[in-house]
């Protein structure tokens, strides 16, 4: 009684083997990076570039390069007029550096926060159509799992839906 209740164990552990081998061989894994997909496409790139040519962007820009000279120059005289200025004078010339200083920073604030508006903006704009994309490309392709590429370790290039979804969306937006 004893060798079939093991023979009936081994058995069923044997297809119970089976079965989940069947089911992991039915599984396609895939990553997609949702960022590069959305900003790699030509519709994206061109509203950042449209952005970056703007009045606005572009005087920001200005701002900072003409701190950051004022800056350098400030800096260069201060390095070759320091041992004959009088301490006000030097102190008065400390000032005039860190207002300058000052200005470029927060002319980069300006600049960063500027790229980061765009980001979610052009974010927001893409997502709906990004879905729509990546669950035709999921269906087409028969992925049982999609993941972030940033949460995997590693994939092989064939396994990676971001180049075939950023050729979907350019050729939806021609």
């Amino acid at each position: 009684m004893g060798n079939v209740k093991a023979l009936v164990l081994v058995v069923l552990a044997g297809f119970s083997a089976l079965f989940s081998l069947s089911a992991v061989a039915e599984v396609k894994i895939a990553v997609i990076d949702i960022n590069s997909a959305i900003f790699a496409s030509e519709p994206a790139q061109a509203r950042v570039k449209q952005a970056i040519e703007s009045a606005d962007f572009v005087a920001l820009k200005a701002k900072l390069e003409g701190a950051s000279a004022d800056f350098q120059a400030l800096a260069k005289e201060a390095e070759s007029k320091r041992l004959t200025w009088s301490q006000e004078e030097a102190a008065a010339h400390q000032k005039k550096m860190e207002y300058v200083k000052a200005d470029a920073e927060l002319a980069n604030r300006k600049i960063q926060a500027e790229q980061q508006q765009l980001q979610q903006k052009i974010q927001q704009e893409f997502m709906p159509q990004l879905q729509t994309v990546i669950q035709d490309v999921v269906k087409e392709e028969g992925i049982t799992i999609l993941l972030r590429q940033e949460a995997v370790i590693t994939a092989a290039a064939e396994n990676n839906l971001t180049p075939k979804v950023i050729d979907r969306l350019n050729k939806a937006a021609k």
